[in-house]
């Protein structure tokens, strides 16, 4: 018994539902177009805290700690705290990440247990 090969669904000679053959249908189709996307102007870059936390140590010459620094860092608009309950801890942690990731290259040092002095 020989199967007829013409009547397989992996026959790409086999019509459709709507009577073209899948060749045929895949040659009709549209081509796709990219859109255009047009380039947004470039915003002014925000100060992070880290970058902020440098500047207000770098001007009070002073170890702070991070309540201290996100205190003087609102009340030199430098940054505020875009809705977070506690940004104290979120610049303590980052401050600890750096001096732990980066070393002597980090721009804080840790001078007693929550306080931080520019390195350098």
């Amino acid at each position: 018994m020989k199967k007829d090969v013409s009547k397989r669904k992996s026959d790409k000679r086999a019509k459709t539902k709507n009577g073209k053959t899948t060749a045929e249908k895949t040659a009709t189709k549209q081509p796709v177009t990219k859109k255009l996307t047009t380039k947004k102007t470039a915003q002014p870059k925000h100060t992070s805290a880290l970058d902020a936390a440098a500047m207000v140590l770098k001007k009070s010459g002073k170890p702070m700690r991070s309540r201290e620094l996100i205190v003087a860092m609102t009340e030199q608009k430098l940054w505020t705290s875009p809705k977070g309950n506690t940004p104290h801890a979120t610049l303590y942690a980052a401050m600890i990440r750096e001096v732990a990731t980066k070393g002597k290259n980090a721009r804080f040092k840790k001078v007693e247990r929550g306080l931080f002095e520019l390195n350098g």
